[in-house]
């Protein structure tokens, strides 16, 4: 496994095996709450993971113990004037888009806190594994804002209207086994197991083959908000990005053969 730094408070760890890269929250002293510089940082390396063609499944992990991430950082933002936060609003912003643009499939690995724009990195995921210890929310409306990291979207589009409004707009903390009922967790795991199970899952999507995986995601997010019959063309226009690739050639020839395929992933 390899390390690569993004700053001081963001790594990306890329497995020899497998093709899975690591997008590590590392700012354990602030229980990794998103300062101007970390958001850089997480922004630069989520452009980084996209343009790597041998990367087809993250993992978004935190080296806290207890936390995941608690969202925004608050004492820096104590200091900011009017200007300042207009100044950092596009950085934040980028942070949060780099997460949720990420052209492979996507696993937040979550335990203990994830609050706020910790939360809404969570749900830029394509799927959230958490153990017992996770707490989750999006408390913003408590201090005076929104959720301003794709909260007021991606949630809604998880668990529905009326119960996104609720936990927005109480503001309140849900643990982890009221998360998994509720849909704001995929799957619940043991305590501190949740790195582990997501790197397993990111193993078994990383299998497969990079042309259809990327084809498939960019299928499933293009196609929300739309109506049946727009979703249908553009899950026809992934599927003939993928019909005619050496990957579609490989895997027909691999099943035939019965052997495991090995993707040309073009």
């Amino acid at each position: 496994m390899s390390e690569e730094r993004f700053g001081e408070f963001v790594a990306v760890r890329r497995h020899e095996q497998g093709h899975v890269a690591e997008l590590v929250l590392d700012r354990p002293k602030a229980m990794n709450a998103v300062s101007t510089e970390m958001a850089r940082s997480i922004a630069g390396a989520c452009a980084a993971l996209g343009e790597d063609r041998e990367v087809r499944a993250v993992v978004l992990t935190s080296t806290h113990e207890r936390a995941f991430c608690v969202g925004a950082d608050l004492k820096e933002r104590n200091s900011f004037s009017d200007a300042d936060l207009l100044r950092q609003r596009p950085v934040t912003r980028g942070a949060y888009t780099g997460v949720l643009e990420l052209p492979v499939p996507t696993v937040a690995a979550v335990h203990g806190f994830a609050l706020g724009g910790g939360f809404e990195l969570a749900l830029a995921c394509d799927v959230i594994v958490a153990d017992r210890t996770a707490v989750v929310g999006l408390p913003e409306v408590s201090v005076g804002v929104i959720p301003g990291g794709g909260g007021t979207q991606l949630l809604p589009r998880r668990v529905g209207a009326a119960r996104a409004a609720e936990l927005i707009f109480s503001a309140r903390r849900v643990e982890a086994a009221e998360a998994g009922e509720l849909g704001l967790v995929d799957q619940l795991v043991e305590e501190g197991r949740d790195r582990e199970a997501a790197l397993a899952l990111a193993a078994r999507i990383a299998g497969n083959s990079p042309v259809g995986l990327r084809a498939a995601k960019r299928a499933l997010r293009l196609g929300q908000g739309l109506d049946l019959r727009a979703g249908l063309e553009v899950e026809d226009a992934a599927w003939r990005a993928t019909a005619f690739s050496g990957d579609r050639a490989e895997g027909v020839a691999a099943f035939n053969e019965r052997r495991k395929p090995q993707w040309p992933g073009e």
